[in-house]
């Protein structure tokens, strides 16, 4: 283990380096496979000597991040990395903010700058809770299970307990998201999730189930909103505490301000997003999620076909997490998601290729990879099969990707449900309906999931790989001059 430590401290302290040095970092966060820099200047990075680090499986630039592929490994690397730097991830001053001037930029340059903002803003706010939201759905469909079998009753005190297990972070969502968000901005992350609070309070909620007004002006009427699951108006809502709260240091004394500010900023924070931003943007969310539902609806086969076979290629590039919070609003707003459907099955369509190579190459340390990123796809993580061996010998990668785009075809086709975040293999659950339990759509994703891995794993072992072909050259550290 303490090698492993070790190692994981010399690749930080490499990385750091090669990207240029803390004074060209703004900031660091990451994901589940991936160390995301805030850069000040995407120019200085060596990317040539940071791919051939050991540990580090690639390098992509995308949504304002530089986004340096390492595995599964990456917290422990993460930790190493703000280990290394004098200012942590939650110190971040308003001179190393990410929110730049953009006067230098053209039009066009500061439309990009700032929509690389937001994107980076969505992310930052949901991956953190990505994986709680899987485990939370895991459990909400075993759950299901459970009572549609009726082996436990929705009275009993078994259900009660992990019914709360299941729901409390969908229940408690704005407050995480809210939270997440003002810390990607550099805001008030505590005050931020007060906010959250405020929104989601039994009180308010009880309001909304009534279908009463908060006030009402003439003809319009400004509606108590249900914002539980809800994602988007919280993170306008950390950009409200932000600027509210920066703006009242400038002006209020600094011996009123530990308490007059906080209370400016509650009224508000919390009352704009009550009255206007709250309902406009969850109006917006609905919209969204019902056209998207409907453009699925129009031809959801060829939808599947294109999503299946083209998701793999945003993951390479890192936009894949564009289209999550785009799903996420789905289960927010309509509490299942067609396209989180489509988009679980390349991950089966990976791992059945990196299978395949496994099973048929001669060569142990090749069986080794091929095995890791098999299992890691069937629990859903895919950079392991496709930067370890799919990329690396190429056509498993476009074997994968048909057998993906034949997989999301059938799921259209099948017009097969979703109703948890988690997808590959091991989210075989998420595809139980909550009301009914077990039903057709369930087997049709059982189904569907062994043709995709099956035609993944037979085109992948005959044409996709063999043992002549040479994998790209193994990543090695830098020789030192």
């Amino acid at each position: 283990m303490k090698g492993k430590k070790d190692r994981y401290y010399a690749l930080a302290t490499e990385l750091i380096e090669l990207v240029g040095g803390e004074e060209n970092i703004d900031k660091v966060i990451h994901c589940v496979t991936r160390l995301r820099f805030y850069l000040k200047d995407n120019t200085i990075p060596d990317k040539d000597k940071i791919e051939n680090l050991n540990g580090v499986m690639g390098v992509v630039e995308s949504g304002g991040q530089y986004q340096i592929i390492v595995g599964e490994a990456v917290d422990e690397i993460y930790k190493k990395v703000i280990s290394q730097l004098s200012v942590s991830d939650e110190e971040i001053s308003e001179e190393q903010s990410i929110l730049h001037p953009t006067e230098n930029l053209s039009l066009f340059g500061k439309v990009k700058y700032w929509v690389n903002q937001l994107i980076g803003i969505i992310t930052g706010a949901v991956v953190p809770v990505i994986s709680i939201l899987a485990a939370s759905g895991i459990i909400k469909s075993f759950l299901a299970v459970l009572t549609t079998s009726n082996l436990i009753t929705e009275k009993s005190n078994m259900y009660l307990i992990v019914n709360a297990m299941a729901d409390a972070v969908f229940y408690f969502l704005p407050i995480m998201i809210g939270f997440n968000a003002a810390k990607r901005m550099n805001g008030n992350p505590i005050l931020t999730a007060v906010v959250g609070g405020i929104i989601i309070h039994p009180t308010i909620l009880e309001a909304a189930s009534s279908e009463l007004n908060i006030l009402s002006i003439g003809s319009i009427n400004f509606p108590f909103i249900e914002y539980t699951y809800s994602i988007f108006p919280m993170i306008i809502a950390a950009w409200i505490v932000k600027r509210s709260e920066n703006w009242l240091k400038k002006w209020v004394p600094i011996y009123f301000q530990s308490l007059f500010n906080p209370i400016v900023v509650i009224f508000l924070a919390a009352g704009t997003t009550l009255l206007i931003t709250g309902p406009v943007v969850s109006w917006i969310s609905l919209g969204l999620a019902n056209g998207l539902e409907s453009l699925l609806n129009l031809n959801s086969s060829i939808f599947g076909f294109i999503i299946g076979g083209l998701y793999q290629i945003l993951v390479i590039f890192g936009l894949h997490w564009g289209i999550i919070p785009l799903y996420v609003n789905d289960f927010a707003n309509l509490g299942y998601s067609y396209l989180s459907a489509i988009v679980s099955i390349p991950a089966v369509a990976q791992g059945g290729a990196a299978l395949a190579v496994a099973v048929k190459s001669k060569k142990i340390k090749i069986k080794e990879l091929g095995y890791a990123g098999a299992i890691s796809a069937f629990c859903s993580i895919t950079e392991p099969a496709i930067y370890g061996v799919n990329l690396r010998f190429r056509r498993p990668f476009i074997t994968a990707s048909i057998a993906s785009a034949v997989g999301g075809f059938l799921i259209g086709f099948f017009n097969v449900n979703m109703w948890n975040i988690v997808g590959s293999i091991i989210g075989l659950p998420s595809f139980i309906d909550p009301q009914h339990g077990i039903t057709f759509n369930f087997w049709y994703a059982v189904i569907i999931t062994v043709i995709t891995l099956m035609l993944s794993f037979v085109l992948t072992y005959v044409w996709g790989y063999n043992n002549k072909m040479q994998m790209q050259e193994e990543r090695q550290r830098p020789k030192k001059a």
